[in-house]
């Protein structure tokens, strides 16, 4: 073996050993949070720091399951999930292959336009938002809280599956027009199909942008039986006379594992979806 390929070789298992460790620094905090969702102690400062849970027992989990209103959190969380995903990609979709396939008068200033308003924050928004609901009396409504969700990933939505359908040969569309398809048949059996993946992640993307957030939430749904996971979990650390980091780990866990479910789901259309949409090709 000549010197060349000793320092590939060297080279790749020292990247292959710092990545090793870059991971294992990203999973301390996760299973430190296992272990003590596993424990039985009830505080996470003044115990020492470790891997493995000290008086292991699932109490924690019975607690946030039987004891607090996590169920009534999650189903909250799904309807705004699903209700937001379903709005976004019907207007999504339809808007980014309008942008990339068709050119109309004030097309550019339209792109240019959602661009000025995705950089704008979210909390700018707040106080008029809230006060139009109040007035509509969608307050405590998670419908007007989709029709929010809906609009702001409806921006990034349009921007990611546009650069996806630019690189969509129009050979294939103008080939299936001359076999007489309409352009609805069009849309829904030849170009949804083929953008698959990137709209399996973006639709993910806007799922986990609802599944985390958190201001809208808390602002707009004002009682327990209205709180999803993210407002949920705050109140349980909110009383400091009530809180317990274990069952506070416990419900984060809980609240992880439908994400990381639907990520090993589509992952093989992860780095399709993702990066192909940043692109023309």
């Amino acid at each position: 073996m000549n010197k060349r390929k000793i320092k590939k070789y060297a080279g790749l298992t020292i990247l292959n050993v710092v990545f090793i460790i870059l991971c294992f620094c990203g999973l301390v905090p996760i299973l430190y949070a296992l272990a003590l969702s596993l424990s039985s102690q009830t505080s996470a400062l003044s115990s020492g720091f470790a891997f493995l849970p000290k008086g292991l027992t699932f109490e924690n989990y019975r607690r946030i399951l039987m004891e607090e209103p996590f169920l009534r959190w999650l189903w909250n969380s799904i309807v705004l999930a699903v209700g937001t995903v379903i709005i976004a990609m019907m207007c999504s979709v339809s808007c980014a292959y309008v942008f990339s396939r068709y050119r109309f008068k004030g097309r550019i200033q339209a792109i240019r336009g959602l661009l000025i308003l995705n950089a704008f924050p979210q909390i700018l928004t707040m106080f008029a938002i809230f006060r139009l609901f109040k007035t509509l009396n969608l307050l405590n409504n998670r419908f007007g809280l989709i029709l929010i969700y809906a609009g702001t990933m409806c921006i990034f939505s349009i921007q990611n599956l546009k650069g996806y359908f630019d690189t969509i040969p129009v050979e294939i569309e103008e080939a299936s027009k001359i076999d007489g398809a309409s352009e609805m048949q069009l849309l829904w059996k030849i170009i949804l199909p083929l953008a698959k993946p990137s709209i399996i992640v973006t639709s993910v993307m806007v799922l986990i942008f609802v599944w985390n957030e958190y201001l809208f939430a808390t602002t707009f749904m004002l009682n327990e039986t209205t709180y999803t996971l993210a407002g949920g979990l705050y109140q349980l650390q909110a009383n400091d006379y009530s809180r317990s980091w274990p069952l506070f780990t416990s419900a984060a866990i809980l609240v992880s594992i439908p994400i990381l479910i639907v990520f090993f789901v589509i992952q093989r259309h992860m780095v399709s979806g993702l990066t192909a949409g940043g692109v023309k090709g």
